[in-house]
């Protein structure tokens, strides 16, 4: 462990599948998800004098060759600057762990991150880049289920472990240490990502409101990865900005427009249906729980917001009889051929 003997710090997070239940996990829902096996980002933290930021010689570009070299640049990659979320992350992270009277010595030890990130989704290839604080990433990436925004997981597992203190800080509590940096960011996000991918496995999620204002996090509870069937995963070079996706129907919810707080009421009781439904192996009625999940999406964002290449997959799936729905906000569709 990095810090007393200097050793290298590693650790693998996982993609993950939004099963039953997104997007209510932003609006105090219900959902179920699991982690991906095929795609996963690696991590390796080293200690340093100091603490570097580095410009990502891809994301970070503040010359262009061209105005059209920036346009492709910005239609690329969505137009991530990693060294301001980074920055963000960092700030959350010792304000948010320091809250928990945890000591950091933030002061005394120093550390440096270099992220290195590649691979492809279908016949697009991601740029390798290097950028960052302490860390190596080798990740193989796909839009919908491991969303560039969750880079930020993988920085906190590591610093946990550099600062000796993944023991002073329980593992419910974790996730809200990331959310809070994309919140200071201005990014409208749910817990959901981030605790499939602190706890890993299959897991169903309750963000009700009381129990969030009673001890500051949802309910979480693992479940037996042995309860899922057969499942499918179609994706497809299609890159979403899903904090654009959710930030229109976000407002109306709070704006009390009922139709959104009804709709959504129901995306989070699907979760709630499906959990059961899993236990019991009912999976006709998993099968009918799926596309009802991806019906109120649609209905409540639209077809303009979701994309036609999007809704695409799924009709698709459900054209040979299969139950289909997003990952995430899109780029990628979970499939059960019941």
């Amino acid at each position: 462990m990095i810090g007393s003997d200097g050793a290298v710090i590693e650790h693998r997070s996982y993609a993950r599948v939004g099963l039953l239940g997104n997007p209510s996990d932003v609006y105090n829902g219900r959902t179920i998800s699991f982690s991906l096996g095929n795609f996963w980002a690696q991590v390796r933290l080293e200690p340093s004098e100091n603490l570097s930021i580095l410009p990502h010689p891809a994301l970070d570009l503040l010359q262009f060759d061209s105005l059209p070299h920036l346009l492709l640049t910005i239609e690329a990659f969505v137009f991530v600057w990693l060294c301001f979320w980074i920055m963000g992350f960092s700030n959350s992270f010792s304000a948010g762990v320091v809250s928990n009277d945890v000591d950091l010595n933030l002061w005394l030890i120093g550390y440096k991150l270099m992220v290195i990130m590649e691979g492809y989704v279908c016949s697009w290839q991601f740029v390798k880049f290097s950028t960052i604080i302490a860390m190596k990433m080798a990740s193989d990436y796909i839009w919908g289920t491991l969303h560039w925004l969750t880079i930020l997981t993988f920085p906190a597992s590591c610093l946990l472990d550099f600062y000796q203190v993944r023991h002073l800080i329980n593992v419910e509590v974790r996730p809200n240490l990331i959310l809070n940096a994309e919140k200071e960011l201005g990014i409208v996000a749910g817990l959901q990502d981030r605790v499939a991918q602190v706890y890993e496995g299959l897991v169903y999620m309750d963000f009700n409101k009381k129990h969030m204002e009673d001890f500051g996090h949802g309910e979480y509870i693992p479940m037996d990865e042995g309860l899922l069937p057969p499942l499918y995963l179609i994706y497809a070079e299609n890159p979403s900005d899903s904090g654009k996706v959710h930030s229109t129907v976000r407002q109306r919810w709070l704006n009390g427009e009922k139709f959104i707080i009804s709709s959504m009421e129901e995306v989070a009781s699907i979760a709630l249906e499906g959990r059961t439904a899993l236990l019991e192996k009912d999976y006709t009625k998993y099968a009918s729980l799926m596309n009802r999940n991806f019906d109120l999406r649609r209905q409540m964002f639209g077809d303009d917001s979701l994309g036609a290449l999007n809704i695409k997959m799924v009709e698709i799936a459900r054209r040979v009889g299969a139950a289909s729905k997003f990952t995430g906000s899109g780029g990628a569709v979970v499939v059960f051929c019941p």
